[in-house]
């Protein structure tokens, strides 16, 4: 058995792991790097595997890091089947057709307003390709046994992290190896809480936060307070926001301050095609969150869903006291570009980051301290206050993570640490090795382990 890492190694974006057993080669995630131009650049090189020879794709989770690659994949050459669970299909289905259509809008942009080197530039795949990938989707339930042939049969497992995602769990000879793909919260705000795994000869185990833990805050009181402020000075709050998870997150704690009438009387949109998509297949999956109907009703009542280019205009242009959450949520693109064109220069706005933000994003520039950041292709100067919330982080801490390994009854022969920056996963290689006495080792980009040898 090996593995190999072509994404989502030595960076938090672009996760790709490559399980190789003899005749079968499995492809765990199939993300997009984002951020830094560098990580970007990867996405245009070609991938180190032989798509002919690929058995099967198994997706932990919808986001873009994780899933936005798969039309890649498809248009060059892979032939099989993506198999996820069925929440992370219909998010899936929603996330990369955004991204196609992103891509397309980007590079007509640029190529219109002449800031591009390439003549002209070009997509790295469009909606009608996204089309192609999610026609590969099929979907499997939680906590059960799967076969892929009479020697290797899989699991999914719930891991908190957004709506439907899983734990990959192979069954290999009697081997078991786990991918966590991205680690929820013990208590998340509208999920429920990750799964414990009790037995596994090998761990695949994220570390986005494997250098800190959330403070023990409010959250609910922290968001209140933004609004508070940004409102006093009679300003606009912007909310660059994830649209899976994080926007009904949010929408969900203004429903609660809304019935608790604490909310100045002002009017709260969400304008992101993707996030009203996204809210309404929260809905559409009661199972796999602890939303009740009455919460739903609230939920539906206190913000208005903007989907309409002609409305997300007038919303723009409308200069009174508002509430905007508007995708993405790094400010890598969509339409919070454009309230942050016509408000950022304001210092009685405000803009709140309620998310992890990869080095090189907009998003990171904001939390920095810049004086500036680009995009449309020019400068622009930032008047408006920042404020940022961690701990509406969807992603374990440093102390969430020790707790999710040590419930394995018996120590894993090997765990890898991936997904995370440098200094993130060598500070959880030291707790883990110093707290749990596991062997451990920080996953390299393209290196291959054989799983045997250890």
């Amino acid at each position: 058995m090996k593995l190999s890492f072509f994404g989502g190694a030595g960076t938090v974006t672009g996760s790709k792991t490559l399980l190789e057993v003899g005749y079968k080669k499995i492809l765990i995630d199939c993300g997009l790097f984002q951020g830094l131009k560098e990580l970007r650049l990867k996405n245009w090189d070609t991938l180190p595997i032989d798509l002919n020879s690929l058995d099967i794709v198994l997706l932990t989770h919808a986001h873009l890091d994780h899933s936005g690659y798969l039309p890649l994949l498809v248009k060059n050459g892979y032939k099989g089947k993506i198999y996820c669970t069925p929440a992370t299909r219909d998010l899936t289905e929603i996330i990369l057709l955004d991204s196609g259509k992103i891509q397309e809008e980007d590079t007509e942009r640029a190529n219109k307003y002449l800031y591009t080197k390439h003549e002209p530039a070009k997509p790295l795949y469009g909606v009608e390709d996204a089309k192609i990938a999610i026609s590969r989707l099929v979907t499997f339930e939680f906590n059960k046994w799967h076969p892929i042939d009479e020697n290797i049969e899989f699991k999914f497992i719930n891991s908190g992290h957004i709506l439907g995602s899983a734990f990959v769990i192979l069954k290999v000879y009697e081997k078991i190896i786990v991918f966590s793909g991205d680690i929820g919260r013990k208590d998340p705000i509208i999920l429920h809480p990750f799964e414990y795994i009790d037995k596994a000869d090998y761990v695949i185990i994220e570390s986005t936060y494997g250098n800190r833990n959330h403070k023990n805050t409010s959250i609910i009181n922290a968001l209140l307070n933004c609004i508070n402020q940004t409102y006093s000075k009679g300003g606009i709050l912007i909310i660059p926001t994830f649209s899976v998870e994080r926007a009904q997150e949010i929408i969900y704690l203004l429903s609660v301050l809304k019935r608790e009438n604490s909310l100045p009387k002002i009017p709260i949109y969400l304008d992101s095609p993707m996030g009203v998509d996204a809210t309404e297949i929260y809905f559409s999956h009661p199972k796999n969150h602890k939303l009740t109907p009455e919460d739903i009703r609230s939920m539906s009542s206190t913000v208005q869903l903007i989907s309409n280019v002609e409305a997300s205009k007038a919303i723009v242009q409308d200069k009174n006291p508002k509430i905007v959450l508007a995708g993405s949520g790094m400010i890598s693109g969509g339409r919070v570009l454009h309230y942050l064109e016509n408000f950022i220069g304001n210092k009685k706005n405000s803009i709140l980051i309620v998310g992890f933000q990869a080095e090189g994003t907009r998003g990171r520039a904001l939390l920095s301290g810049d004086s500036e950041i680009k995009f449309f292709g020019k400068y622009h100067k930032i008047n408006a206050e920042i404020f940022k919330i961690n701990e509406f982080s969807g992603h374990a801490d440093q102390n969430e993570l020790l707790d999710w390994l040590q419930h394995f009854k018996t120590p894993p022969t090997l765990t890898f640490i991936n997904h995370g920056e440098p200094h993130q996963s060598q500070a959880l290689k030291t707790k883990i090795k110093t707290i749990l006495k596991l062997n451990c080792t920080v996953a390299k980009m393209n290196n291959e382990y054989f799983l045997d040898s250890y």
